[in-house]
């Protein structure tokens, strides 16, 4: 919990759904002891009127009046709200409370197998807009019409992570790569995506990445190679996990061009071992995932002066 001039701003309170009941959070932090449906959320948000953001993914045993409750609580002050994996809710039945949250800048509903097409354009239609950042991982019903709308109503979006969406098509990375200009981070996994799409969109939008995860798009290859070393030049972050079409001499072609580039994951690659040998003593870069490599070792640890909030500043002191 972080707590600035004694309201609290943030609140996270991540896979604790199936371990936390409401009375130990009323008898805690809330100063009603009154119970309702979702009684232990409707407690803190009580609480804490001045909630910016709130992370309550994998907290199973809540239902779609949760988000009516935050709605009504939190209407012009909530700004991030991550509910990945909590099943107990409806996506249709919760748009409505989802659009009275008016300033919201970041939206995660990853792993929520009911949110499709509709969902997301109604959404997105009311409040894209704002919208900085859409996690939609795991997603499984999402067509390319969900991106088509995004592309048209998100233009502030900076992150989009779109991992394991199999109905997608390269007509998504064209929506993409025609739009979404303040987009620098693009997370994708295991979608059927074609070498040509992908080089095309590194391409146009190369210049303002950060952040790209292709772990897994299996047709990657030589092009996306050819986009990435003359258009990716800003890249920091490369995930190229499972790109098995990828050759040591493509590796050290992307090394050697993105001068940028500070972290590239390589798990499951069957063979880098020329390119290890042939730029491993020049690299500054972190290179994760390698046979016998410490995984753990590149887990990073939350720095507790980090502010608060992705995208708006709060100050913060430590309770």
């Amino acid at each position: 919990m972080v707590e600035s001039r004694n309201l609290h701003k943030v609140l996270q309170l991540d896979q604790c759904g199936r371990c936390l009941p409401d009375y130990v959070i009323v008898a805690t932090l809330a100063q009603s002891p009154r119970h309702y449906l979702d009684g232990g959320l409707l407690a803190l948000v009580s609480s804490a009127p001045a909630l910016r953001s709130i992370n309550l993914s994998q907290c199973s045993l809540l239902t779609s009046a949760s988000i009516y409750i935050l709605a009504e609580s939190s209407k012009s002050l909530l700004k991030e709200l991550h509910l990945d994996d909590c099943q107990g809710i409806d996506a249709a039945l919760i748009l409505p409370a989802l659009i009275e949250l008016e300033h919201l800048e970041v939206l995660s509903v990853a792993g929520i197998q009911i949110v499709c097409d509709e969902f997301v354009k109604n959404y997105i239609v009311a409040r894209g807009q704002n919208m900085k950042e859409l996690v939609l991982k795991d997603c499984i019903n999402l067509t390319n019409a969900s991106i088509k709308a995004i592309v048209e109503h998100c233009p502030r979006l900076s992150v989009l992570d779109l991992m394991n969406l199999h109905k997608l098509t390269d007509l998504s990375i064209g929506h993409l790569t025609n739009g979404c200009c303040a987009l620098h981070t693009l997370k994708l996994c295991r979608n059927p995506f074609s070498d040509e799409a992908i080089a095309a969109f590194v391409e146009t939008t190369g210049g303002s990445l950060k952040e790209l995860s292709l772990n897994n798009i299996k047709r990657v290859g030589y092009l996306t190679t050819l986009s990435l070393a003359n258009h990716a030049k800003n890249l920091h972050s490369l995930n190229l996990s499972s790109c098995r079409n990828l050759t040591d001499n493509a590796l050290g072609l992307i090394v050697d061009s993105c001068l940028a580039l500070r972290s590239l994951k390589l798990f499951w690659m069957q063979s880098v071992h020329l390119f290890l040998s042939l730029f491993i003593f020049v690299m500054v870069i972190q290179i994760i995932g390698l046979k016998m490599s410490l995984v753990l070792e590149h887990v990073k640890v939350p720095y507790p002066h980090q502010g608060a909030l992705n995208y708006s500043s709060v100050s913060i002191d430590l309770v």
